[in-house]
């Protein structure tokens, strides 16, 4: 059938959907721009990026997959700040908007999100947006010791970026004024300003070669049929209200994350009443980040197949008091708000466990474990001589812990769950900083156990180079309160920080590693899920083999003795589980 001929109609059921996937496959080709031209390892190496196309109203259509739930979920509440300053009807042809605005945002003065409206004959058509976190934003750096928003860097409300007549120089020029690594920084936001307009170069492609003049008619066949089918998803629920807690390390103190989600015929509802209070450090959390984990955590479970957009996340209602870490209000420092705010998924997952007789993963390490190291006077403590010796750098390395088990298989190890960003080489950060990295591998034992094994952490041993000490933020959980096994499966391993030497550091805050030191980030496994000694022996065995469990774990959490050969000693096996029984 040719859409272009006089009678047909290019916007039947079958055209949809094939422009939908076009639509997808056009946000997903923006994603891909940024990556491949950002400069910041989080976005070149890590993919912490997001991508999407919105209507005139400001509702996302669609999203990249790739991308971090965080930064997607988010940025699709962010579109309308930008119109309620901005009036699409004031908006021309050239226009680039900009704000790093925690609270309108993605929920820290790191990620930038940009903007750009797209014109069909001088008629706005749709609105591109990206984000992508930045290196450094001045202030304090990435970590949570701030007290205040005002600490962390510099705050840029939503304004113009660009307009037909050229960028905003005095923008750029208080960035660069601001920052420790301007080239990098104001290569990124560059980067996001030519993704955006490698999506908008590519919809209006699309709309020539289908013939149509506007997404109306398109964006209101994909925003229905996402509500209509994750209502569908919700409605096949078992229906009532379930509630679930979880202790996390915190600060100075613990942190209770509470959720009450109420699941009825026309959507789901999750409450926050009853978390702990806002913390006195940089760990808080905008609704914004709390709303898009939290929906991400419910939609992995009941909906994970149906494309993310306004249609389907509209179904899903989050609440949190004023008062709770939660819903961190200004001027509340927020730079390591994803520390508590990736938690989320699990806390309501266990929710949903509950309605689903425990049909789902066990918890993991979700917080991200990334080293982010930094030397010279200019970062650290003037006062120390040994600092004012040492090299100006910057680095930041994502790394993660493993996942929790899941339903009929193992946890993933080494996994960014929720996140989603990648392990960034060590030979990145080798190559941008005086950093060796002389150990990496997984963590032996430090899956939970379970009929089916927590994923594993992995082991880090990082020294300078230098003849100089250097220094990190620590942004770490799982560490007091590791991630819990579900169903009889066992807890998985806590995360700890130290120096080669033995001494323990903090997990999280800003610490000096001494000269010729090491400094060795070992990260949490997964919880397990289902009863250990119902493991099948030789997947114990296999487990014992490859280093993930050792000799003593198999026989004390699994009940499995090995012959010298790794093989199963099937009758002492079976002696030792039934002696359990």
């Amino acid at each position: 059938m040719d859409v272009h001929a006089p009678h047909a109609d290019p916007m039947n059921v079958i055209h949809q959907q094939i422009m939908w996937d076009r639509l997808i496959s056009v946000v997903e080709e923006q994603a891909q721009t940024l990556i491949r031209i950002g400069f910041s390892t989080s976005t070149r190496e890590a993919g912490d990026v997001s991508a999407g196309v919105f209507n005139t109203a400001g509702h996302m259509l669609a999203q990249a997959v790739t991308g971090t739930p965080g930064h997607v979920n988010s940025m699709a509440r962010a579109v309308v700040h930008f119109l309620d300053k901005f009036p699409a009807t004031t908006m021309q042809p050239g226009d680039i908007f900009i704000t790093n605005d925690p609270w309108k945002g993605t929920g820290h003065l790191h990620d930038f999100t940009v903007v750009t409206p797209v014109f069909r004959a001088d008629r706005l058509v749709a609105l591109f947006a990206s984000t992508c976190h930045v290196i450094d934003i001045g202030g304090r750096g990435m970590g949570p010791d701030a007290r205040q928003v005002f600490e962390e860097g510099v705050f840029i409300p939503i304004m113009r970026f660009a307009s037909a007549a050229g960028t905003n120089e005095t923008l750029l020029e208080i960035i660069k004024g601001n920052v420790r690594e301007p080239v990098q920084v104001v290569g990124d936001l560059y980067s996001l300003a030519g993704c955006n307009d490698v999506g908008g170069r590519q919809l209006l492609k699309m709309m020539d070669e289908f013939g149509i003049e506007t997404l109306d008619r398109l964006g209101d066949h994909i925003l229905e049929r996402s509500r209509v089918a994750t209502l569908e998803a919700i409605r096949a629920l078992p229906k009532g209200t379930f509630r679930n807690s979880m202790r996390v390390d915190g600060y100075d103190r613990p942190l209770d994350l509470v959720a009450t989600m109420t699941i009825s015929d026309d959507g789901i509802d999750v409450d926050f009443a009853g978390t702990s209070p806002p913390s006195s450090f940089g760990i808080n959390v905008p609704f914004c980040y709390t709303e898009a984990y939290a929906s991400f955590g419910v939609k992995c479970i009941i909906a994970p197949k149906i494309p993310n957009n306004e249609g389907s996340l509209a179904l899903l209602r989050m609440r949190a008091p004023a008062d709770c870490i939660l819903n961190a209000q200004p001027p509340l420092p927020v730079a390591t708000r994803h520390i508590v705010g990736q938690m989320l998924p699990d806390l309501v997952i266990g929710c949903l466990g509950q309605a689903l007789h425990g049909n789902v993963p066990a918890e993991g390490t979700s917080c991200l474990w990334n080293l982010f190291a930094f030397g010279g006077s200019s970062q650290i403590d003037a006062d120390s001589t040994e600092m004012m010796r040492a090299r100006v750098f910057n680095v930041m390395s994502f790394h993660s812990g493993g996942t929790g088990a899941r339903p009929g298989k193992d946890g993933l190890s080494a996994t960014a769950f929720p996140s989603g960003v990648r392990n960034v080489p060590v030979e990145v950060t080798e190559a941008m900083s005086p950093l060796l990295i002389k150990r990496k591998e997984y963590r032996t034992d430090s899956g939970g156990p379970g009929q089916f094994r927590g994923g594993l952490g992995q082991v880090m041993e990082v020294v300078s180079l230098d003849d100089t000490a250097f220094a990190i933020s620590a942004n770490y959980d799982r560490v007091d309160f590791p991630a819990r096994g579900r169903d009889g499966g066992a807890d998985g391993k806590a995360g700890k920080i130290s120096l080669g030497s033995g001494r323990l550091l903090k997990s999280k805050g800003q610490q000096t590693i001494p000269r010729g030191e090491a400094v060795l980030i070992e990260m949490p496994g997964g919880g397990g899920l289902g009863d250990p000694f119902s493991r099948d022996a030789a997947a114990v065995a296999a487990d014992v083999h490859l280093g993930m469990v050792s000799r003593e774990a198999a026989e004390t959490a699994y009940g499995v003795v090995l012959r010298g050969d790794h093989s199963v000693d099937e009758t002492a096996t079976a002696a030792r589980r039934g002696h359990r029984a």
